[in-house]
């Protein structure tokens, strides 16, 4: 394997024939934030494994600003530890060095309008030097009360002979109405097209790989509808707890955290039509149907917990009320499991489960589409366990792949039948070390493609679907804490599925 092109594997002959991808143009990729854990912890560590595989264009320079005092030296050295513990790479030195020419560092506090001056001037002394032409992606990873004047300051001094893209970390918003307030505010400056919110979800393998398993083969979309699906179940369970974000967990609760964006983008990739081609317009159009489909389930339809003391792993734990930060007696939900309906021709009457929680048994994020029973099959007496249905589980982390459960005839005498698995797991079948989401991302950003981020419109229904949650949250207060750590959600979780004569599936 050559050293200076990881990327190609070739002695995997499922990788021989891929086609590269185009290098975005020359820019800059200015990081508001840099200081900060995303940085050091997401986009360093991409933006390096992006420098080894050579994705990152020839001509590129990276521009950190924050409040932090430091300068390029200081920030180079950061970021070289930084890239030591957490990328996915070996360190080398050479690419590292090569990375650490381009990195730049501005400290400054952009509500003061000398900070305007700084990086506009480094800007453009940045645009001289190594001819990028006036073409700039701004990243906000910063919290969401510093957006406005950050925008406001950069639409105000634009560059027009280049483009311009701004990507926007989530949170966006806290209900819909400070989301559409969020992107008045960004359409002031910028044009939808330029605007990438981002969902770190959907550049995860596994979750773009639910249109290439859905629209790619044949014999999965004549029956993926109603007629042939008995239910489909999502799962994002977290064994961690809230790890130091009191601050921003009591605000949020489970379900703006995670069920707003990350979860319901999952169930519109699950649920949505064939696009009629895969340019980022027409996905989004698909998602947002299925996302308008949506009815708001009823109020024994979703089930809210928060985490009590327990086990992880043989480790106690302690109570959500118990994490420093958090009130004592905090109503904040860090559980939430929904029946959702997504009412069209091809899903009509399917129930959708839904789950997602802090401090569960174990870490795993799925979708499992369980199919209707075989109507009448002859030997069900004689199975070892029942014959049970086929399910489709896409397994989107921690180990990625898709797994599918069918019948066969254990060996021996007599039409005994018990349930087995076909698996496809990415790292076994590709030979390659999986790419973290932000590297696709980013990459993505560059090139200016939007499919896998989300469109204003995504946001908005996906907030009417909240706030109408929590609103008849507002009238009554569950006891709690109302389920251990280290256990899958409250009874009540359990008992949403057992009234419809179904269950929640075990890893």
């Amino acid at each position: 394997m050559s050293t200076t092109a990881p990327d190609r594997q070739q002695e995997n002959p499922l990788a021989e024939g891929l086609a590269l991808r185009r290098t975005p143009d020359p820019c800059a990729l200015v990081i508001f934030g840099a200081s900060g854990d995303l940085t050091h912890k997401k986009l360093m560590p991409a933006l390096y494994a992006l420098a080894v595989r050579r994705l990152l264009p020839p001509r590129f320079a990276i521009v950190g600003v924050a409040r932090t005092g430091g300068d390029d030296g200081s920030f180079r050295e950061d970021m070289a530890n930084a890239v030591k513990q957490h990328a996915r790479d070996p360190f080398r030195q050479d690419v590292w060095d090569e990375l650490a020419a381009q990195l730049h560092y501005l400290a400054t506090d952009f509500a003061d309008s000398s900070g305007e001056d700084k990086l506009h001037g480094l800007l453009g002394e940045l645009d001289e030097k190594e001819e990028l032409g006036g073409k700039r992606v701004f990243y906000l990873a910063v919290p969401p009360p510093a957006f406005p004047t950050i925008v406001e300051a950069l639409g105000k001094r634009r560059d027009e002979r280049g483009w311009t893209r701004l990507v926007v970390e989530k949170p966006f918003g806290h209900d819909l109405a400070s989301a559409k307030e969020l992107t008045a505010t960004l359409l002031e400056y910028f044009k939808e097209e330029e605007i990438f919110r981002i969902d770190h979800y959907l550049g995860k393998e596994t979750v773009q790989n639910m249109l290439a398993l859905r629209f790619a083969n044949g014999i999965f979309e004549p029956i993926w509808n109603r007629q042939f699906v008995d239910h489909v179940q999502i799962t994002v369970a977290e064994s961690i707890g809230i790890e130091a974000r009191a601050g921003y967990y009591e605000q949020a609760g489970a379900i703006r955290d995670i069920f707003q964006n990350h979860l319901l983008q999952l169930l519109a990739l699950t649920a949505m039509e064939p696009p009629i081609d895969f340019t980022s317009a027409s996905v989004h159009n698909e998602k947002v149907k299925v996302l308008r489909a949506l009815h708001t389930p009823a109020p024994r339809s979703v089930v809210r917990g928060q985490y009590g003391r327990g086990f992880i792993e043989g480790e106690e734990v302690v109570a959500y009320r118990e994490e420093a930060g958090v009130a004592a007696e905090s109503m904040t939900e860090t559980f939430v499991a929904a029946k959702l309906y997504v009412d069209n021709w091809r899903w009509a009457d399917t129930p959708f489960y839904v789950r997602m929680g802090k401090r569960l048994a174990r870490h795993e994020t799925t979708i499992a589409i369980q199919f209707k029973e075989a109507p009448h099959p002859p030997f069900e007496e004689s199975a070892a366990e029942g014959v049970r249905p086929n399910v489709l589980v896409v397994h989107v982390q921690p180990d990625e792949g898709v797994s599918l459960a069918i019948g066969a005839k254990v060996p021996g005498q007599g039409m005994t039948i018990r349930t087995v698995h076909m698996d496809f797991l990415y790292g076994g079948t590709f030979r390659t070390g999986m790419p973290e989401a932000y590297e696709r991302l980013i990459l993505d950003t560059m090139l200016g493609d939007s499919t896998l981020f989300t469109r204003a419109d995504e946001v908005e229904e996906q907030w009417l679907l909240v706030d109408s949650i929590v609103a008849a949250w507002q009238r009554d207060k569950p006891s709690f804490p109302n389920y251990p750590s280290g256990t899958w959600g409250p009874p009540s979780a359990e008992e949403l599925l057992h009234r419809d004569g179904r269950a929640w599936r075990r890893p």
